[in-house]
């Protein structure tokens, strides 16, 4: 391949880590104006490569080439200085600041020894101008959807003279219609002969947007194709090593007629009179638009938020947990949306993240008991197939589907009787998905109880017994498995919107 025209070349990168090889003598080339998409399972290396180029890694071994300059290494500094920006899927703005103030975080214009802010807003609106953004330079971050704060960090990029943009999972936060935004952004800035780097786990987007697309699997080079070239079962068996015939693992039937959770008429938290039960082994699917109400009628279940009316029947009986603590001494789990942030102690290991609802239990006179600790955090290790090198491994240092996994472990270590999965495969690539629902899976076999919480309609009709519709806070629709049906579930999604709007 002519190679006259790559802005960018990584070449034989290795990256070890204590027990684990990130990356293997991987190597990718990018072209100006290219958008290149990198494939992977979670833990496949990805995250690690781009680091190497922002200079938050520091490669073993390899060479980076940056328009015909060589580096053994990168330094945040030298990235910038060359044109490399990378977006994160956690962003790097300050809420408290405006939008342009965030644009020149680090690099404020002055008039002497004044920040200059209107200086800084007249550049901040040609760069908006640029990308066809539409955002009052002033605001303050911390005022704005996830999606405009998106389009901050791309224009911050673009302020800072980037010519090489790698986007790390950018879709995983939005709505459709953000996405969709965010598209038109790319599309200027590849015709502008910006190159990009794009990560995703969805395939739609890969071949929406990119003219080539490499894939990587625990942590080696697997290989590089043209996009318009391949398809989608090809990729994905480039990725896991082996051919996923089913998207979905069988299922068998396990709902038993015991009801194990029943709400009435239950109100608050933007939620009003939402009644239903949930039987023992069922996984009850709830659907409905970002904003419907789902996640809060979890945080009331979990004793996140408190109910203003209604009744919680749980196991036969009324409770209304104040707190999370009440409601898992209960058998009551959320493995929630957020799962950096919510889910997990990222800084802690794997072993104290199991044990983190128990040791209270296995403690005595607050000392705890190292024999059970270790026993718990084995045993859920292995139950859930925690891919690490032992139970001392960080979860910060974990793929996501693995970090999704010790936060089940968690869960099954306290005899959780009914667990809600609020977004449970989001950002987590397709071969993890299939591990994580055959846990589902065994879990109701074993008698468990899910309330699955999905915006991916494919997920919420492949895994669920029934599925109950949220609009607007309303329970609006019920549907048994036989009559699952995409276009019945989008009408029920937007029944009240419709009613207000006729």
């Amino acid at each position: 391949m002519d190679r006259s025209d790559d802005v960018l070349q990584l070449q034989h990168i290795r990256k070890t880590y204590p027990g684990v090889v990130a990356l293997d003598d991987v190597s990718l080339s990018v072209k100006q104006g290219e958008i290149h998409a990198l494939v992977g399972e979670n833990g496949a290396g990805k995250s690690t490569l781009i680091k190497t180029c922002s200079g938050a890694v520091v490669p073993d071994s390899g060479v980076i080439r940056v328009n015909g300059k060589e580096f053994k290494s990168m330094t945040p500094q030298l990235a910038a200085e060359n044109g490399i920006a990378i977006i994160y899927q956690e962003f790097n703005l300050v809420g408290g600041l405006s939008v342009a103030e965030n644009i020149f975080l680090g690099r404020a214009v002055r008039k002497g020894w004044v920040i200059d802010k209107k200086a800084m807003a007249r550049e901040t609106e040609k760069v908006f101008q640029k990308l066809n953004i539409h955002i009052d330079p002033y605001e303050l971050v911390q005022n704005l959807t996830v999606g405009y704060q998106q389009m901050v960090e791309i224009a911050k990029a673009i302020q800072q003279n980037a010519k090489i943009l790698i986007m790390d999972e950018p879709s995983a936060p939005l709505t459709k219609v953000e996405v969709n935004s965010m598209f038109k952004i790319i599309d200027t800035l590849k015709a502008s002969g910006v190159s990009i780097i794009y990560i995703s786990h969805r395939m739609d987007e890969i071949f929406r947007l990119s003219d080539r697309v490499t894939v990587l699997r625990d942590g080696a080079y697997i290989k590089t194709l043209m996009t318009k070239d391949t398809n989608v079962d090809e990729l994905v068996s480039l990725m896991v090593g082996r051919t996923l015939t089913e998207k979905f693992p069988e299922r068998k039937p396990c709902v038993r007629d015991e009801v194990v959770l029943e709400l009435d008429a239950l109100t608050g938290n933007g939620d009003s009179k939402i009644s239903f039960s949930l039987r023992k082994g069922e996984i009850l699917g709830l659907g409905g638009l970002i904003g419907a109400g789902r996640t809060e009628l979890a945080q009331m279940i979990f004793g996140v938020v408190p109910k203003t009316a209604g009744k919680i029947i749980f196991k036969g009986k009324e409770i209304a947990p104040k707190s999370p603590r009440e409601a898992i001494d209960l058998g009551i789990a959320l493995v929630p949306e957020d799962r950096k942030r919510q889910g997990a102690l990222l800084s802690m290991s794997i072993k104290e993240n199991i044990n983190m609802p128990i040791y209270e239990k296995n403690a005595k006179l607050f000392v705890v008991d190292r024999a059970k600790e270790k026993s718990a955090a084995d045993q859920y290790q292995k139950e859930m197939r925690i891919k690490a090198p032992s139970i001392n491994q960080l979860v910060k240092n974990l793929s996501g589907g693995n970090q999704q996994k010790v936060i089940l472990g968690k869960w099954l270590a306290a005899n959780s009787e009914l667990i809600i999965f609020d977004e449970p495969t989001r950002g987590i690539d397709i071969g993890a998905k299939y591990e994580i629902y055959k846990l589902m899976n065994e879990l109701v076999e074993q008698g468990k109880t899910i309330l699955l919480i999905s915006s991916e309609m494919e997920e919420l009709m492949g895994m669920s017994d029934r599925i109950l519709v949220l609009s607007e806070g309303r329970l609006t629709g019920e549907l048994d498995r036989g009559s699952f049906n995409q276009e019945t579930i989008m009408s029920y999604a937007s029944v009240v919107q419709e009613e207000e709007t006729a």
